[in-house]
């Protein structure tokens, strides 16, 4: 009577679940294996079942590939940079002198909850030949300008800048939360041994910190994978497809071709790529922290 009961309290989640997430993964998985296209969309009966076909032509696609050495190079300096930065703040807004807590952490929480698109405009400013910010920084150091966002070779540096300074604040948050749980005593008594700073933030802070990190860069490597809004605004996947990520490369098949059969392969892969990295990092942070 009791297993029943505790059905009920969980179904509605269950229910929701199913309906936002296994669903649409069923139907993504079924419609990577048809050739879904406008034409399908008109009329359901040139809908055509076609196996494996799009994913071996997305293998033989050097897009595809291109695409996904994009994303790889986004997320191996996009995250640790991101965790990084948020952990210095955090540290910060957490340091025994910091004053007017409340008021920097919103400043800096305040990028997270800015329109992505406002934001963009300011920074294709910033990151312009002519007249922006960066390069009249650079000029008094005597180097020439650089097209940030014209330069394959700077275009997808510039794209992890801006979403670093984006997205940073929600690590942030999470970390100065984990770093408030950190007895002051343990502080104390390493001050009283005479450790040093660099030897409390070794062997307090990060080792204290460290559930909490596991999580943060669970969630960091997550998101990033799913690069889209950035290159979309700043740069369209140019220039020569140097910030062209998977996901960019799935709207661009389902939404401006039309090819949604190859779109959802797209997604699909995504997801398994994702959801393996996922398991990946959860048991590593398991065999960490054992429960």
């Amino acid at each position: 009577m009791r297993r029943l009961q505790a059905w009920w309290f969980v179904a509605p989640a269950l229910a929701v679940i199913c309906v936002f997430f296994f669903l649409p993964v069923a139907a993504a998985l079924v419609l990577s294996l048809t050739d879904f296209d406008i034409y399908a969309l008109a009329d359901l009966g040139n809908l055509r079942f076609v196996g494996l076909r799009n994913y071996l032509d997305l293998v033989a696609t050097p897009l595809f590939w291109k695409a996904v050495l994009n994303t790889l190079y986004f997320v191996i300096v996009g995250v640790p940079l991101s965790l990084c930065v948020s952990l210095a703040c955090a540290l910060l807004l957490n340091a025994r002198a910091a004053r007017f807590r409340g008021f920097f952490r919103t400043a800096l929480f305040a990028p997270v909850v800015t329109t992505l698109v406002a934001v963009a405009v300011i920074w294709r400013y910033l990151y312009n030949t002519r007249y922006g910010l960066l390069n009249y920084a650079l000029g008094f150091a005597g180097i020439d300008p650089i097209d940030w966002l014209g330069d394959p070779r700077f275009a997808m540096p510039a794209i992890i800048l801006f979403a670093v300074w984006k997205n940073f604040g929600y690590n942030m948050v999470i970390l100065f939360a984990g770093l408030q749980t950190i007895r002051e005593e343990l502080y104390e008594a390493a001050r009283i041994d005479g450790a040093t700073y660099v030897k409390q933030l070794r062997y307090i802070t990060l080792p204290m910190l460290a559930p909490v990190l596991a999580l943060v860069s669970i969630l960091t490597v997550a998101g990033y994978f799913q690069l889209f809004a950035e290159p979309y605004v700043m740069t369209q996947g140019g220039p020569l497809q140097s910030t062209m990520s998977v996901l960019y490369l799935m709207y661009e098949e389902g939404f401006k071709w039309w090819n949604l059969g190859t779109a959802s392969a797209v997604a699909f892969v995504l997801f398994l790529f994702i959801f393996a990295v996922t398991v990946l990092e959860l048991r590593l942070a398991r065999q960490r922290f054992p429960a």
